[in-house]
């Protein structure tokens, strides 16, 4: 199995969700540690994957809401420093891929399932092989424990339950 280094530059880990019940807010994590063995990344039904995202790094743009996000009300940063994701099972779906493994967020692990395409793969300016990929899940934040909301006055509340995952990677062989 070889080791394929994550090109951070290239790479992303977002997520939206819904505000108000009429806007999306979308958001990322600057600082993210990932591990990709793969034999061949033409065919991940192989791989082992495995990510670990430094919740106190979320950026929403808005300096009050991330650190309401980092407090014990969401994500309680003190106490749960990462979230954490490891591959159980990836399977071939068409040319595409299901990658099913444990997502921990908030000290609590479910099963989730990404759907991932592959970019493709070519070679960069420095004549290193790259391939990209973009994977993206769903998740009921509620899961994970993360509950707290504000009802709004017109009816509805502040933060939708549902949490849409993204990640966006560009990967080398490791040196």
């Amino acid at each position: 199995m070889a080791k394929w280094t994550v090109d951070q530059a290239h790479s992303a880990i977002g997520f939206e969700v819904k505000h108000m019940m009429v806007s999306k807010v979308k958001g990322s994590f600057e600082s993210y540690t990932a591990n990709v063995e793969a034999a061949d990344l033409t065919d991940l039904t192989t791989a082992s994957i495995a990510f670990k995202i430094d919740t106190a790094s979320i950026n929403t743009r808005n300096e009050d809401r991330d650190n309401h996000l980092k407090s014990a009300d969401f994500f309680d940063v003190e106490n749960n420093p990462t979230i954490d994701f490891q591959s159980t099972n990836i399977t071939k779906d068409g040319e595409d891929y299901k990658v099913a493994g444990d997502l921990t967020i908030n000290g609590v692990t479910k099963p989730v399932t990404f759907d991932v395409e592959f970019g493709g793969k070519g070679t960069n300016p420095w004549g290193v092989e790259v391939s990209g990929f973009e994977a993206e899940t769903k998740i009921n934040r509620e899961d994970f424990g993360l509950t707290w909301n504000a009802a709004l006055e017109t009816g509805g509340v502040l933060v939708g339950k549902e949490i849409k995952i993204k990640v966006e990677l560009e990967v080398n062989p490791a040196a």
